[in-house]
């Protein structure tokens, strides 16, 4: 696990990063700059560069926050109840360094019906060459 102070993190994150991934924050919706991001490549986390999810599996599914089916390796992410909204949701959150990163809901398109909602600043993008 990558460990680091508030303060290391706050260096090297911007405020909304810092905000979303280490206090579990959500961006406005429609105003993430990976939302319409459809090149070829990797989703990695922000704050490590843990490889999250392929562009393979991302989708458009209106809600405003880029969305996946899948995560690029089950084990790259935990997924954990969250209560903090009065309603059982499931929070996912990096393995490698703990960042908050978005939900995965049941309403999803096939394969696997899911829809791994994240939150643009969480992420980095890596073009495939």
């Amino acid at each position: 696990m990558i460990r680091k102070t508030e303060d290391q993190w706050k260096k090297e994150l911007s405020p909304d990063a810092y905000e979303v991934t280490r206090h579990a924050a959500t961006e406005r919706p429609f105003t993430g700059e990976l939302l319409n991001e459809h090149d070829q490549g990797v989703f990695r986390c922000v704050c490590c560069d843990n490889a999250l999810f392929s562009s393979d599996t991302k989708f458009d599914s209106g809600t405003g926050w880029p969305s996946f089916w899948q995560p690029i390796a089950k084990e790259n992410v935990v997924e954990e109840t969250d209560l903090s909204m009065g309603i059982p949701r499931t929070e996912v959150r990096c393995r490698l360094c703990d960042a908050h990163l978005g939900h995965v809901f049941n309403d999803g398109p096939d394969p696997t019906g899911l829809r791994y909602c994240m939150n643009s600043v969480a992420l980095k993008f890596a073009k495939a060459t």
